[in-house]
């Protein structure tokens, strides 16, 4: 992999193949000296209360309400190389949808990114769960390759950025190409991703269900997986990406050292099951930082991720 400059303070761990993960289970809470010491950590409504950014435009992909994509297009003409975002909120839309990542979409767009932020059921949504919720995802993303040259965007050049929750289903989208012909999400040529950043993301369920809130995996895990029945005895087969290992493209997880939503023992013990695959697959874990700062912009989470998605799509500093 390319080596990338990255903001100062960060800690790296570049998965080798065939190391152990670490051992994941629920945080001990803090004793008060240790309470004393944590960092002021960013909430949602010090991002949310600041002005809302407008995309350039909308693509409509279906008659659903939750078929729509924003498209978010930098100065020029293009073609330009795409970011495909993915939402999180504990794929849950009382939580959060799109417009949640509208603050890191402008400012991706104005360092010379398009961005193709998607929507999708939540388990909470009438149809969301499995399958519902992953078929929306294939759909956006493939009407990415249908719509995106019109737009100016380099359907050829794409990297996808998942936060949460948006992180599993951003790395389930980069592997689709890798599912059987037997299960109800396999698509025929999708459309390639070339590398993906899953930020505080809950790529492997089965070992983040027990570490992250309940209300956000465990409580809603037989929506979001389906129950076993016949011959898919193994729920996670063809929705956790952890099950779907390699998939073929580079992965970076990129955690806050602080999170208490997605401790960073997930993101590292993802990137070594990633590299023990053969997957190109680096951690990243941003000190004094929390959940919310790895989609707010002028932090050093996001300025890490600014980093890291120019080096996949292959933009050069100036």
């Amino acid at each position: 992999m390319t080596r990338v400059q990255i903001a100062a303070g960060a800690v790296f761990a570049l998965s080798a193949c065939g190391a152990s993960s670490p051992e994941i289970a629920p945080a001990a809470p803090a004793a008060p000296q240790e309470e004393a010491l944590m960092p002021d950590l960013m909430s949602w409504p010090d991002l949310t209360g600041q002005a809302l950014p407008s995309a350039s435009t909308s693509v409509r992909t279906g008659p659903l309400d939750t078929d729509v994509v924003d498209v978010w297009l930098p100065e020029g003409e293009g073609p330009h190389p795409t970011v495909l975002m993915v939402h999180g909120g504990c794929w849950q839309k009382a939580i959060a949808d799109r417009t949640l990542m509208n603050y890191a979409a402008a400012a991706l767009r104005d360092e010379g990114m398009a961005v193709w932020n998607i929507e999708y059921r939540g388990v909470d949504e009438a149809g969301g769960g499995y399958p519902g919720t992953y078929q929306d995802v294939a759909r956006a993303v493939d009407a990415l390759g249908a719509y995106g040259p019109a737009l100016g965007l380099d359907v050829s050049n794409v990297v996808a950025i998942g936060h949460s929750a948006g992180g599993h289903l951003a790395l389930w989208a980069a592997g689709r190409a890798k599912l059987p012909e037997t299960s109800p999400l396999y698509e025929a040529d999708p459309l390639a991703i070339k590398g993906v950043v899953n930020v505080g993301g809950l790529a492997d369920l089965e070992a983040s269900a027990p570490v992250t809130q309940a209300g956000c995996l465990a409580d809603i895990m037989d929506k979001l997986t389906g129950l076993p029945i016949g011959e898919r005895a193994n729920v996670f087969a063809d929705t956790s990406p952890a099950e779907m290992l390699p998939l073929g493209v580079r992965q970076v997880s990129l955690n806050g050292a602080n999170d208490k939503i997605a401790p960073p023992v997930l993101g590292k013990a993802y990137s070594e099951k990633a590299g023990a695959a053969g997957d190109p697959a680096l951690y990243v874990e941003i000190p004094r930082t929390g959940h919310v700062e790895l989609v707010a912009p002028g932090t050093a989470a996001f300025d890490a991720e600014i980093a890291i998605l120019k080096d996949m799509l292959g933009m050069s500093d100036e």
